[in-house]
């Protein structure tokens, strides 16, 4: 149920050019690094790695709903 589109580079375009719709997934991966656990591969099982982006990907949008900012290390 899940429709995904591959956009690949331009082959005749050398050097950097920009990839339609990138930064939507650099930002979700961004937001998913900020939770500890999810920063290094500690999960032995597929499953339980699926599980923990999941629940970051919770709690990210609660936070996002109730304009809750929960301090961190970077806020001192």
């Amino acid at each position: 149920g899940i429709d995904v589109e591959v956009v690949a580079k331009d082959p005749h375009i050398k050097g950097f050019s920009v990839v339609k719709r990138r930064w939507v997934v650099e930002r979700t991966l961004g937001w998913l690094m900020l939770h500890r656990r999810l920063a290094r591969d500690y999960e032995a099982l597929p499953g339980n790695s699926a599980s923990m982006i999941q629940i970051a990907m919770i709690d990210n949008l609660t936070k996002r709903v109730t304009d809750e900012t929960t301090p961190t290390w970077r806020d001192i």
